[in-house]
């Protein structure tokens, strides 16, 4: 038979101050000989080792890779500094004006199919914008990215098609995007700031466009060593996109995103990018062209069950 310790106030259990808080009445009487076999008489006496201090205890930090499909990291603490950088997030949003600014050069142009860069554009904009906003460091415009992060998704979403109105708008954002990197403030608020869900900021088929641009940039990057000295801040960059997507897309609601084997071809592409990442850092070359490696096998993979 295991015993099991007396019952005793918590407050015997980790300190010996005085306990004034208000406590039920100890029943009358006393136990009888059956009840009382299973307790120690004192059970101070059978505890070894010191008592644990839990006013020194530190929180246990979110884990860097927290992939795990359906978890939403909206305001969840994530750290997502462990796989992307703050400067790369901005680098990324400036990068990518350029994009709209060809896109919507004319309406001619913008029907004619830049309507399709301008979404791929816009939503790695709104990407961008929605890791800053829940970012665990200071990053510029994060008091900002939220309401950015919904006006430019939305934006993203409507250059489906190729419309006056989508065209308009567009013009709209790259605008306020140009005013933004000059150092004005937003003067537009968002309707649904306070209703965020990850699968909001970008449809699948944008994100995809962005990592196959990755992914052909990463490949040209580390073709040799020479390639790789000379492009290191590339690789860098597009490595820590490609983690932040394989994350994202991953969440809840995203297509696919209750798809087991799926969300293991995107955890393995997402932890592809962080190694290389990590060796871009450490300017580990063979290191890199092995992460980069892992990350082309796992979309190649990945397209062969499910384009």
């Amino acid at each position: 038979m295991v015993a099991v310790i007396a019952a005793v106030p918590p407050a015997v259990c980790f300190s010996r101050e005085p306990d004034i808080r208000r406590r039920s009445t100890p029943p009358a009487g006393r136990f009888d000989r059956l009840v009382s076999g299973s307790f120690f008489e004192d059970a101070f006496a059978e505890l070894e080792g010191p008592r644990p201090d839990f006013a020194t205890r530190k929180k246990t930090e979110p884990p860097p890779n927290g992939g795990g499909k359906g978890v939403s990291d909206a305001g969840s603490g994530f750290r997502w500094s462990a796989m992307v950088s703050g400067g790369t997030l901005t680098d990324e949003i400036k990068d990518r004006k350029a994009d709209i600014t060809a896109a919507i050069a004319s309406p001619a142009t913008f029907k004619g199919g830049g309507y399709n860069d301008c979404r791929d554009a816009l939503s790695s904009i709104a990407l961008a914008f929605a890791v800053i906003a829940d970012y665990d460091g200071d990053v510029r415009w994060k008091d900002e990215a939220a309401t950015a992060r919904d006006l430019f998704a939305r934006t993203g979403f409507n250059c489906k098609v190729g419309t006056d109105q989508s065209f308009n708008e567009a013009r709209v954002r790259e605008g306020m995007l140009d005013a933004m990197i000059q150092g004005s403030r937003l003067d537009e608020k968002s309707e649904r700031e306070e209703d965020f869900l990850w699968n909001q900021v970008a449809g699948r088929p944008p994100l995809m466009a962005r990592l196959e641009k990755a992914r052909k940039t990463l490949a040209a990057a580390t073709s040799s060593k020479s390639e790789f000295q000379k492009l290191s801040e590339v690789v860098l960059h597009e490595a820590e996109i490609v983690a932040a997507i394989g994350h994202v897309i991953q969440q809840e609601d995203f297509e696919y995103w209750d798809d087991e084997t799926y969300c293991e071809y995107s955890e393995m592409m997402r932890q592809a990018a962080v190694d290389a990442r990590e060796a871009t850092l450490q300017n580990d070359y063979d290191a890199v062209s092995t992460a980069v490696g892992s990350l082309r096998k796992s979309c190649d993979t990945c397209h062969g069950d499910y384009r």
